[in-house]
């Protein structure tokens, strides 16, 4: 096999992971595996930019949507934990 079909199951793997990491993200009911999920997807569809030749896109997305976003989300649901903590 040559290189060029390497990279192709390389791509085709990449594709999978965030075929389901996106599905794992939607149906899981914990909201702290739910935000992990989301950063798989955003760091995987990084790499994808980077493997069309854009560079700077695949840096902002990993840079936004894997991290920072992902901080966010995991910031607001443990504020969201600590407040119906104490609700009840």
């Amino acid at each position: 096999m040559n290189i060029m079909t390497w990279l192709n199951l390389v791509d085709l793997l990449v594709c999978l992971v965030v075929v389901l990491s996106a599905i794992g993200a939607a149906v899981h009911r914990n909201l702290l595996a739910a935000t992990v999920f989301a950063g798989v997807v955003s760091l995987a569809i990084s790499f994808l930019f980077l493997r069309l030749a854009a560079p700077d896109v695949a840096m902002t997305e990993a840079a936004i949507g894997a991290g920072l976003s992902t901080v966010i989300f995991l910031i607001a649901v443990r504020r969201t934990e600590e407040v119906e903590g104490k609700g009840q």
